[in-house]
C-alpha cells in the first residue's frame, strides 16, 4: 500500500459488505441458474474476499471490500491470458458475475482446487526446482498496457515506511528474530536500484495463502488480485516465504540468471512480506505470524551465512 503517513492497524481488514448465503445463492440464480442445484457452502474470508465451495470442483470467490473488487476486475481481464503459458494451474476465472442484489462488485466462479494453502501445509523443499519454473515462465515482459501497482513491483524504498513502523510497534517477543538485526538487513538492500529493463508480469502477492500443496507438492497459484508489471524481485521473495536456503541454489538454477543487485532486492521483498505477516497475524491469525516469523529466520540465516549481517 503506498506509503501516506499510516500504516493500517494490525488484523484482518473488516468486510465493507455483508456477504451471505442467500446472497451467492440469489446471485447464481439471477446470473447462472444452470450451477444452482450445486452444493454450496462458505469455505472461509480472506483480507479481499469471500469464497464459497460449490459443488466438487467449482468456487465462487466475492470480494468483500472495494479494493477486492478493484483486484477481481484485474483477474478477470488477464489471468486468462496469461494461464495458458504458466505450468501450475492458477485459477482462471471459468465465469464471471455481474453486481446485483445490492451487492456492489464484479464476482468470479473458478476452479476448486484439492490440498491446503501452503500455511497449513508447507512446501517440500524438494518443490525448490518447480517454483523456480513456475516464476521464470511467469515473469514473461508485460505488454505496455499491463497494470501498474501503487503497492508491488516498485523501487524497495518506496516500501520503507511500512516495514520501518511496523518494526517499530512490534514487541520484541512478537519477533524471532532481534528487530535491529532486520532493520540491518533491510537497511542494506532497501536502495539497491531496480536494474531489470522491462518490467515483468508479476504476480505480486506470492505468500504461503495462496499457495495450495497436496502432500507438500505445489498443486495450484491462486489469488492474482496484485496482478502487475513490475519488478521481478517482488516475486522471487518466495525464496525465503517458501524455501529453506539450502535449496536455493535448486530455484535459482531453474529460474534461470538471476544478478546479485535482482537477488539483494528479494531479499528485501521477503523481509517485506514476512514483517507484515508477523505484524499482521499477532492479533487474531497465529499461523500467519509464524509464517512471517519462519521467513525473518531464514533471511537473517541466510544473511549470517554469506558474511552480510
Amino acid at each position: 500500500m503506498p506509503d501516506l503517513g499510516r500504516i493500517p492497524p494490525p488484523g484482518m481488514p473488516p468486510a465493507e459488505v455483508a456477504i451471505t448465503d442467500g446472497l451467492v445463492l440469489a446471485l447464481l440464480t439471477d446470473q447462472h441458474p444452470d450451477l444452482v442445484g450445486e452444493h454450496l457452502r462458505l469455505y472461509g474470508s480472506g483480507w479481499d474476499n469471500t469464497t464459497y465451495r460449490l459443488g466438487d470442483s467449482l468456487a465462487v470467490r466475492l470480494p468483500r471490500r472495494q479494493l477486492g473488487g478493484q483486484m477481481m476486475v484485474k483477474e478477470q481481464r488477464w489471468l486468462p491470458q496469461l494461464a495458458p503459458g504458466l505450468p501450475l494451474p492458477v485459477g482462471a476465472p471459468l465465469r464471471v458475475g455481474e453486481p446485483g442484489r445490492g451487492y456492489p462488485w464484479p464476482w468470479s466462479i473458478v476452479p476448486w482446487f484439492e490440498g491446503v494453502s501452503a500455511e497449513i501445509e508447507p512446501v517440500d523443499p524438494s518443490e525448490a526446482a518447480t517454483l523456480g519454473e513456475f516464476l521464470r515462465r511467469l515473469h514473461t515482459v508485460a505488454p505496455h498496457d499491463a497494470p501498474l501497482n501503487a503497492w508491488r513491483g516498485v523501487q524497495l524504498a518506496e516500501r520503507s515506511f511500512s516495514v520501518e513502523q511496523r518494526l517499530e510497534r512490534l514487541d520484541p517477543d512478537d519477533m524471532p528474530v532481534p528487530v535491529d538485526q532486520v532493520m540491518a538487513i533491510w537497511n542494506r538492500v532497501r536502495d539497491v536500484p531496480i536494474d531489470v529493463a522491462e518490467r515483468r508480469w508479476l504476480h505480486g502477492d506470492l505468500h504461503p495463502r495462496n499457495v495450495i500443496t497436496s502432500n507438500g507438492r505445489i498443486t495450484a497459484v491462486i489469488d492474482w488480485g496484485d496482478l502487475c508489471a513490475g519488478d521481478p524481485a517482488t516475486d522471487l521473495a518466495a525464496a525465503w516465504l517458501f524455501l529453506p536456503s539450502g535449496v536455493h541454489g535448486s530455484f535459482r538454477e531453474a529460474y534461470g540468471e538471476i544478478s546479485a543487485a535482482t537477488w539483494d532486492r528479494a531479499t528485501g521483498w521477503a523481509t517485506f512480506f514476512a514483517v507484515i505477516m508477523v505484524d499482521a497475524g499477532r492479533i487474531d491469525d497465529v499461523r500467519w505470524a509464524e509464517c512471517g516469523g519462519l521467513a525473518l529466520e531464514r533471511i537473517c540465516s541466510s544473511a549470517v551465512a554469506e558474511g552480510r549481517d
